[in-house]
Formats: structure tokens, sequence, C-alpha cells
């Protein structure tokens, strides 16, 4: 995930407030000698923890809930819940992919795991705080190589500038308690799906708690600016993964389901993302009723 400013806005979604777990988890104060980097930016306190077990985490403040979690010695390691349901979203995408975008570098985990296994793709991590970038690379073990690159740049603007589409996108930008509101419009999520191939996917990852901009006004958004929408529950959070098509592609749980399965026996995952698919799936009308599409006119009032 990407670290973004507080924009300060207090709107409230009419959705019931209840404690955050796993990925959202309420933070709690950490012993001194867990804290093993600290490092002050424009964008927040950027922090490091000693989790154990050779995993470190990635949090915004001390006090700040885990954006990412790595274990060291191993790069397909996904210790958040959200980040095998927004891989299952890979279903989506050609068979063949071969250029992926990580808007919200974070720990560098779900670029490290395109890399394992996909290892001839050419894969962009833009991340608008270099601070982050630092911290990945000294402390979280991600590596750059000649095809995977990070970008120090905010993702509204590196996606503006995009001229060879990709096969998937993946919207991972936080900040220390929201997405930023600039990255949830009609116009940003516009220039996301003209990036995209017309066979690829936009994965995103959205919290549904009282956030600004609120949930429901987020997909919402969403369902009006591609062609098809999936809206995925990550058990235990309050995370919601969604799968944006460019394309209209209804599908029946089951068939989401099979693609998936499939998808992980190809690509040799560890886990199993059929059951994510069959336990998550959620319809994206109901996910939005209520909202309103977010515009950059809008979307601070």
């Amino acid at each position: 995930m990407a670290t973004y400013k507080n924009s300060g806005m207090l709107l409230l979604a009419l959705l019931p407030i209840m404690p955050l777990v796993f990925a959202l988890q309420a933070p709690q104060a950490l012993a001194g000698d867990a804290v093993l980097y600290e490092k002050a930016s424009a964008y927040g306190t950027v922090v490091i923890t000693d989790e154990g077990n050779n995993m470190r985490a990635l949090r915004f403040g001390r006090d700040g809930v885990r954006q990412s979690l790595v274990k060291l010695d191993d790069p397909e390691y996904l210790g958040l819940g959200y980040t095998p349901v927004a891989l299952t979203g890979l279903a989506l995408c050609n068979e063949q992919a071969r250029r992926f975008l990580v808007i919200g570098l974070g720990g560098g985990t779900l670029p490290a795991f395109l890399r394992t296994h996909y290892p001839d793709a050419e894969i962009d991590a833009v991340d608008i705080n270099p601070e982050v970038a630092f911290a990945a690379k000294n402390h979280l073990g991600f590596r750059e190589d000649e095809r995977m690159r990070i970008h120090i740049a905010d993702g509204r603007k590196f996606i503006e500038t995009v001229r060879q589409p990709y096969d998937a996108i993946f919207l991972d930008a936080f900040g220390a308690d929201a997405v930023p509101a600039h990255l949830t419009t009609r116009e940003f999520l516009s220039a996301v799906r003209r990036a995209v191939r017309s066979d690829g996917v936009v994965i995103g990852n959205i919290w549904f708690t009282a956030t600004s901009p609120p949930y429901d006004s987020m997909v919402r958004t969403y369902r009006e600016t591609f062609g098809e929408l999936h809206v995925l529950r990550v058990a235990g959070t309050h995370n919601r993964i969604l799968y944006a098509l460019p394309r209209s592609q209804p599908l029946a749980r089951s068939d989401l389901a099979s693609m998936a399965r499939k998808l992980a026996i190809a690509k040799n995952f560890r886990f199993s993302p059929g059951p994510l698919v069959e336990r998550g799936l959620l319809s994206a009308d109901l996910a939005a009723f209520g909202g309103k599409v977010l515009t950059d006119a809008n979307v601070g009032q």
C-alpha cells in the first residue's frame, strides 16, 4: 500500500462501525525494541516492526495498522488476508499476461509475488513516498530487477501518462485510514480503464467501514466506470476487493471459482483461490446501493 496524507475529510458512510481485524486490526502499542526503523516523511511516519518468526510489518506511525506483512525468506508469503483475494483477480486477465502495474508499493508483497509466478513479466510499482520505497528495499527484502522497477510518483499522475496498457493493474494505495480521495473519482478510474488492456483486469482494494469517501460511493463509481464489476469480501477483515473489467463479462460464482482454481494450478499458487470466491463474492449492485458517483468536483463534499 502507498502512503498518502490524511485528507482531513470526515464524511461517514451509512455503515456500522466495527472493530478492525487482520489487515485492519486495531493497533496496539509497540514495545520500543519491536521498532526496527522509523522515519518521518511528508506523508506520515514510516515504521518497520519486528513481528517475530522472521516477519516484519510496515506501518504508518507506531500506532498504525499493518499495511504490509512480509516474511524475509519467503517472497510468496501472503500474511494479510486481502492479498490472496486480490491476486485471485488475475484469473480474469490474459493467461499470457506480461505487464503488471501496482499502485501502492507498501512492503512489496504484491510485486514480489508476481515476480515469483510471472518471472518474465514487466512489473511497475508506484509509490508517492520515497521513504516507503527505501524501507521496502532496505528493511523488508524487496529487490528491483531490470524488469521490476519502483517509480516514485503520485499514482494518478503515473496512470494518466501510461501509453502501453497493462494486463493487470492493482490499486492498493492507502493513507493511514483511507484510500486517497483523488484515487477514487470517475476521472481517475476512467484513466485507469484506458491504461488496462481490453482483456485485462483492474483489482482494487478498499475498506468497508466508515471512510471518506464512503464505501458505497467508491463501489458505485467503479460500477459506473467499468463494463463489469465483481466485489469480494475478505473474511475476517473490512477489506473489499474489486475486480473491474473494461468489458462486459458477467460470471456466476461457480464460473469465477473455476477460473480461479485453474489459475492456481497453472501458476502453482500455494493458496486455494476457489473457496475465497465461493465464500466472498457479493452483489456489486447491492454494494453500490445508496452511493453516489464520485467526481473530482464532488469528492470532498
